[in-house]
């Protein structure tokens, strides 16, 4: 394995959760339509950015311990799939997808973690 592809394999994962990340908190950006005061908005904010804070919070544990992303990312994906299937399949493949690519990357991470932080 070359050097930019180990790169490559150790990055990807976690500049797509960090782009889900992203992604997530634009739609908590419609509490500034609501028309609530000043205090209610960022207490709304806070909340509707909550699934970005759990993201995040996997994010910073899967960085250290590729094993627990995989699982974790994969647990989140799989229990957003099942609260959403019902009434909103097309959720699921817009949030519940990338949450699963994101957890099958750091899966692989991880069965090549050896290789990966090899020196060369």
């Amino acid at each position: 394995m070359n050097i930019l592809s180990k790169r490559l394999l150790f990055w990807t994962p976690r500049a797509i959760c960090i782009a889900f990340a992203i992604f997530l908190s634009l739609f908590a950006l419609d509490v500034f339509n609501e028309g609530y005061t000043f205090w209610k908005t960022v207490l709304a904010l806070l909340i509707h950015l909550i699934p970005v804070y759990i993201v995040l919070a996997m994010l910073a544990i899967a960085w250290r311990w590729e094993w627990i992303g995989a699982v974790g990312f994969a647990g989140l994906a799989t229990w957003y799939a099942q609260r959403n299937w019902a009434r909103h399949p097309d959720w699921v493949a817009t949030i519940a997808g990338p949450v699963f690519i994101i957890a099958a990357l750091f899966l692989v991470n991880w069965l090549k973690h050896a290789e990966i932080r090899a020196r060369p």
